[in-house]
Parts: C-alpha cells; sequence; structure tokens
C-alpha cells in the first residue's frame, strides 16, 4: 500500500493567528482604559460610549472571545490536521468559521459600548448574536468532525479528546445559558428570574472559564509542549485521569460563586465540595506538563518559547490552588465582591491563556513561513515585560482586595463599624490600582513587541499555504488486535462514542444542580409584598442595565452583621422574582444597592448621577448627565409588559394597554418632587426612570415583616 500525499492548510491558521494578536492588542488597550477608570472617571473623555460600565463587558467579550477565541481555533487548526494526518474537512468551512467569528466579534464591538446588553457576565450579547454564534460553532464542530471521519491516524490524541469536550459542553452552556424571550431586535428578558438566573448564569459563567479558556489550552498544551520539548508527554494514564476527571467534576463548581446568598444551601455545598475536588485534576494536568520537561530544564533556560509554557503552566497551578481555596466559605466571606477576585482571574488570563498563545505564536509562525524567528531578543524582552507586568498587575489586586475585604469587615470596641463609609476603602485602594495599570501597560507593551516580531517574522519569509504531506491510509484493524486493547483505548478511536461519553458525563452535574431549582418551585418561596416593577421602574431598571451599573453595584446583601449594619436586611429569595436578569453582581467597586430606595431623596439621586462628587467627594463613578439631556424611549414599554406577562410576572390583563399612562403619571410625580427642591427636569428625560428604580430597590419588604406565602 502506498502512502497519500495531501496538503495541510495553513492559511487559515496563518487567519486566526492574525486576528489573535490583533484582536489581543485591541481588548488589551480597552482593559488599560477601563483600569484606569477606575482611578481617574475622566479618561471615558465625558462620553457615554466609553463609561466603565459600557466597556468592561467589551474587555472580557474582546480578551475571551476574540483573543481567546482566535487562539484557540488557530491552535485546533494546526494540531488537529497534523495529529490526523488530513487537511481540515472543508476549505469553505473554515472559511465560514473564520468570518463568521470576526463577524460576530465586531458585532459585540457595535452593540456593547451602545449598551444593548443581556447583563449575563461573559454572555452579554443580544439574542441575535447568540443565534449567529450557534451557527458558527456548529460550523466549527462539522469541520472538526468531518476531518476526525476522514483521517489516517487510528486513535485519536489526548489533544483530541479536549477539543471534542470543548466543542460539545460549550454548545450545552451556550444554549442554556441563552433562554431569552425577544422584545425586540436589540433586546430581550432571561427566561429565569433570580435566584434560578444567578444560578444559571454562574453555571455558565464557571464553566466558560473552564471549557473555553481551560480544556482547549489543555488540549493545545499536549500537542505543542512535547513538540517544542521534543519529548513525548510525561504520562499517558495520567492524561486518561486528568481528562475525565476535570470534565466531570468542573461542571459542578459553578454555585461557588453565590456562597452567602439566597441559592439553596445545598446548591452552594455541592459547589463549594466538587470545586475542593477540582484541585486534583486540575494539578494532575500541570504536572503531566511540566514533567514533560524532566531532564529537559537546559533547554528551558535557553528557549523563550518554553519559558513561556513553563510560567503558563505555572499560573495555571496557581489560579487552580486559588479557585478551591476562595470556594471555602471562610475565605469566601472576605475575598468575594473585592479585588482579590480580579488578581485571580488575571493570574489565569494572562499567565495561562496570555503566555500560552504566546508560546504556540512564537513556535508556529517560523514554520509555516519556514523562516527563523527575527528575534529571540525581543521575544525574550516580551517574556520578561510581561512576566513583570503580571506581577505589577497581580500583587496590588490581592493587597487592594484583602485591605477592602477586612476594612468592610472591621468593628471597633463599641461593636461599631469601623469605615461605615464605602469609599473610605476606595480611597485606600487608588494607589494599588494605579499599579495594576502600570503592570498593564508593561504587559500589553510586550504584546506589541511581540506583533512587531511576528510581522518582521513573516516578511522575512514565504507563507506554506498548502504544506505537502503523506501518511499511509487507515487500514481495517485485525480482530487480534482490537482484543487486547485496552476498554479506553477502543474509545480513542470512536469519536463519536467518545462525543457521547464527555456529554453524558458534563450532563450528570448539570441535571443534578439546574433541574431542583428550576423546576421545584418550594425552592424559591415567594413574598406577597413583593410586587412587579411599574412600566417607569422597568423603563429604570434597564437602563441601569444599559449603563451596566451590575458591573460595580451589586444587588444583594449576604447574611453577615457588617453588610446588615451597613446595607440593611439581608436578602430573601423571594425578592428577586420578578428580576429578569438577576443583578446581584461580582464585584463591589461601588457600596451595593440592594436596599437604596428611600434612603436618599430624589434630588440626592439627580445631583449624584449628574457629578457623583457633589454628594460624594472623592467618588471615582463617572458622571452621567446624558441621562438629564437623553429623552426615554417609551415606544417598546408596552412590548415589554407583555413579554414580562410570558414570563409569568402578574400585571393584570391587559395592562399594556395602559402601561404608557402609568408611566407618565409616575413620571410627573418625580418630576414635580424635583421641582420642589428647585430641579428642573421634563418627566419624559431618562434620569427620572432611573431614580424610578433605584427609589424602589429593597422597599418590597420591611426588617422582620415578611410574609411568605
Amino acid at each position: 500500500m502506498q502512502p497519500e500525499k495531501f496538503y495541510y492548510d495553513n492559511k487559515i491558521v496563518r487567519n486566526f493567528g492574525i486576528a489573535t494578536v490583533v484582536w489581543g492588542i485591541i481588548g488589551m488597550t480597552v482593559g488599560l482604559i477601563a483600569a484606569i477608570q477606575l482611578y481617574h472617571p475622566a479618561a471615558n473623555m465625558g462620553n457615554q460610549y466609553t463609561t466603565f460600565g459600557r466597556i468592561r463587558p467589551l474587555h472580557t467579550n474582546a480578551v475571551i472571545f476574540a483573543f481567546v477565541g482566535n487562539a484557540i481555533f488557530m491552535g485546533v487548526y494546526y494540531s488537529l490536521q497534523r495529529l490526523l494526518k488530513a487537511r481540515m474537512f472543508s476549505d469553505v468551512l473554515s472559511q465560514i468559521h473564520f468570518w463568521g467569528w470576526q463577524l460576530i466579534i465586531l458585532s459585540a464591538v457595535a452593540t456593547l459600548p451602545l449598551g444593548i446588553t443581556t447583563s449575563h457576565e461573559y454572555a452579554e450579547l443580544e439574542w441575535p448574536i447568540d443565534i449567529a454564534i450557534t451557527i458558527i460553532w456548529v460550523v466549527f464542530g462539522w469541520n472538526m468532525f468531518g476531518t476526525i471521519f476522514k483521517r489516517r491516524e487510528r486513535h485519536l490524541y489526548v489533544a483530541i479528546w479536549f477539543y471534542i469536550a470543548t466543542f460539545v459542553t460549550i454548545a450545552v452552556l451556550h444554549i442554556v445559558n441563552s433562554f431569552e424571550l425577544p422584545v425586540s431586535w436589540f433586546k430581550s428578558y432571561m427566561v429565569y428570574a433570580g435566584v434560578q438566573d444567578a444560578l444559571v448564569q454562574w453555571w455558565y459563567g464557571h464553566n466558560a472559564v473552564a471549557f473555553f479558556l481551560t480544556t482547549p489550552y489543555l488540549g493545545m498544551m499536549y500537542y505543542f509542549l512535547p513538540k517544542m520539548a521534543n519529548r513525548p508527554i510525561y504520562s499517558y494514564k495520567l492524561s486518561i485521569l486528568h481528562f475525565w476527571a476535570l470534565i466531570f467534576i468542573y461542571i459542578w463548581a459553578g454555585p461557588h460563586h453565590l456562597l452567602y446568598t439566597t441559592l439553596p444551601g445545598w446548591a452552594q455545598s455541592l459547589g463549594v465540595a466538587f470545586s475542593i475536588m477540582l484541585l486534583a485534576p486540575s494539578w494532575g494536568g500541570m504536572i503531566n506538563g511540566l514533567l514533560t520537561l524532566r531532564g529537559a530544564w537546559d533547554k528551558v533556560r535557553d528557549d523563550v518559547v518554553l519559558k513561556f509554557m513553563v510560567v503558563g503552566l505555572t499560573a495555571y497551578g496557581m489560579a487552580t490552588f486559588e479557585g478551591p481555596m476562595l470556594s471555602l466559605k471562610q475565605v469566601n466571606a472576605i475575598g468575594h465582591f473585592t479585588d482579590w477576585i480580579i488578581a485571580h482571574v488575571h493570574v489565569g488570563a494572562l499567565g495561562w491563556n496570555g503566555f500560552l498563545t504566546f508560546a504556540i505564536l512564537y513556535w508556529l509562525i517560523p514554520r509555516i513561513y519556514k523562516t527563523e524567528l527575527f528575534s529571540k531578543k525581543l521575544a525574550a524582552f516580551h517574556f520578561w515585560i510581561g512576566t513583570l507586568g503580571i506581577i505589577f498587575y497581580a500583587v496590588p489586586m490581592y493587597w487592594a482586595g484583602f485591605t477592602q475585604g477586612l476594612m468592610l469587615k472591621e468593628f471597633t470596641a463599641e461593636g461599631m463599624l469601623k469605615y461605615p463609609n464605602f469609599l473610605e476603602t476606595t480611597f485606600r485602594i487608588i494607589p494599588m490600582h494605579i499599579m495594576r495599570s502600570i503592570g498593564g501597560t508593561l504587559y500589553l507593551t510586550g504584546v506589541i513587541a511581540m506583533a512587531y516580531n511576528l510581522v518582521r517574522t513573516a516578511l522575512s519569509g514565504k507563507l506554506v499555504a498548502n504544506e505537502a504531506a503523506q501518511a499511509m491510509p487507515l487500514e481495517p484493524i485485525q480482530k487480534s488486535a482490537a482484543d487486547q486493547e485496552t476498554w479506553h483505548r477502543v474509545l480513542e478511536r470512536r469519536p463519536i462514542q467518545l462525543m457521547i461519553a464527555a456529554l453524558l458525563v458534563i450532563l450528570v452535574g448539570t441535571f443534578v444542580e439546574l433541574m431542583p431549582t428550576l423546576t421545584i418551585s418550594a425552592n424559591i418561596p415567594t413574598i406577597a409584598s413583593v410586587k412587579p416593577y411599574t412600566p417607569l421602574e422597568l423603563e429604570g431598571r434597564d437602563l441601569y442595565i444599559r449603563e451596566g451599573c451590575s458591573n460595580c453595584h451589586s444587588q444583594t446583601i449576604r447574611p453577615f452583621r457588617s453588610e446588615t449594619e451597613r446595607y440593611g436586611e439581608y436578602s430573601k429569595a423571594g425578592e428577586f422574582v420578578y428580576d429578569h436578569p438577576f443583578l446581584w453582581g461580582s464585584k463591589r467597586t461601588g457600596p451595593d444597592l440592594a436596599r437604596i430606595g428611600g434612603k436618599y431623596g430624589n434630588a440626592w439621586h439627580y445631583n449624584h448621577l449628574m457629578d457623583p462628587r457633589l454628594m460624594s467627594p472623592g467618588s471615582i463613578m463617572p458622571n452621567y448627565d446624558w441621562l438629564i439631556s437623553q429623552n426615554l424611549d417609551t415606544s417598546l414599554t408596552a412590548a415589554k409588559i407583555r413579554a414580562m406577562q410570558k414570563l409569568g410576572v402578574p400585571y393584570p390583563a391587559d395592562y399594556d394597554k395602559q402601561a404608557n399612562s402609568d408611566l407618565d403619571k409616575q413620571a410627573k410625580e418625580i418630576a414635580e418632587n424635583l421641582h420642589a427642591d428647585h430641579i428642573k427636569v421634563k418627566s419624559t428625560k431618562e434620569i427620572v426612570a432611573i431614580i424610578a428604580y433605584l427609589q424602589r430597590l429593597g422597599t418590597d419588604i420591611k426588617a422582620n415583616k415578611t410574609a411568605n406565602k
């Protein structure tokens, strides 16, 4: 039998590589601008489209789905072809995948600064874009499995297991988390509300980290690290344990983001237990990678690409140790809602995802251009300035998190809050935020240096768009050989069975955690005094979401004395039954707002939104003066009421027909109240609606007077 000749498609790898670098620079630049605004709010240049609340989700989407997403596809398209000894199944599907993904990213760039958002963290894009993501993800899977089916290599290497698990799990996560009821082309409401929505969101959010930022990168680590080191992976058996344990345990860990909230206690406990167990498979993968380099440390010392890999794997180990630690309730009580979480996330993002991406780019680009890297010294400069950038970023954020978490919990000897004003903690951590932006600048400088280095490398060579290769065609497996194979070796040559097995493994935790809370109403007791939002309050809530206020303010008070003394009665599950989506937040850059209603007058809120420093000297919140000049759009109010009715919110029958009339009446009452305080504003302005919403928050129940039914 003669070997078959074929050609690897390097052009699609090159395209995803270019997109990785371009979007990386853009996403990190947006992140740097956002970081500067946390100590210099005027950095938004007075523009409503560049405030922290609006560009923070742009930064996360650009880094996760544009930078990391394109890097995943670059690494998968390169390694998959070579592991399977086959060209990608379809050049047309490859092109549709590439351009479709870039258009999705551009749609995020266009919509998020405009405030078109669902507010679900890492899933802010509205429903038409969600559909586009689904289509492009199917195209990617079609192309991947088509290539697997026409392979010339019998067994599927460990990297491909991780690629398959990534594909099937992201599909499940995206579909379940995107259950939305459209109101218009640019507005929808999440199907689930309150506690249910929170559980679904953080089941998705944590596992987006697991199956988009982790499993595909582990697959690429298993392929590229042995290639870079010219050594086999340390342990085949460890890779099997690592894979199955990781995908089974990871899916359960999401509720550790919701400790001390109104999520049922059993779900919180499951999240904690599985988060602790997650340490074992996570470190198993790190150890398998690092021990692959045993006996090759001299090469690591001299090879900058391997340096990136070692620091990346170490950062992975640090982040996956810290995640289980932060899931411990005693630690979570201090760390949650603080900058500690920001440090934790960025050790993983900058160290694990960033450094592995850089290593792959430095290794891969010279090979597909058949040339040498333009400058090893410049690559070494990138490594050291990037490492310094991570240190200058993470250490101040850890310090800020510890400072804020401990200050907010401190009482005097007389039993009074030592720091009752939230701003006191803000003032203390501003120097750390300045250091953080310096670290971000150093890291971004390294990425720009890499981009220059890679461009010069490409210009010195020529892309081998179609790289010639040959391999023997697959022969039927001999029965005697099949009898000697272990069950896992058999599974490794059956991609559909492997995919089904991975799907079943991740669905176990999904069903156990989600189904009781989503389907058993008794798990979410209602409160008779909690009523639906008025039309004006509903419009104000949508403005709150548009401005990204939940990126800085939480709306859930945990049952700690420090929080009930500062904010009021702790939150109850029944308070959120009409919240589509939930708005509990994940970071307190400002104080919690769950009980802000009635605490201040309408005039205070007006002046605070116009210029926060008038009412809170030293505040880092930006001005929202455009709310005063912009008219409230009520053209969709009736449609929003009808959508809420479909979701089970008990508005009266045909209420949509009188919604705008009630809205006008309440708006005029607020405007008249402001006029009494010598503030002249028309009742048709956006600021009136957002004041109505803020004044409603937390007023449905009174301390110790809840009425459960």
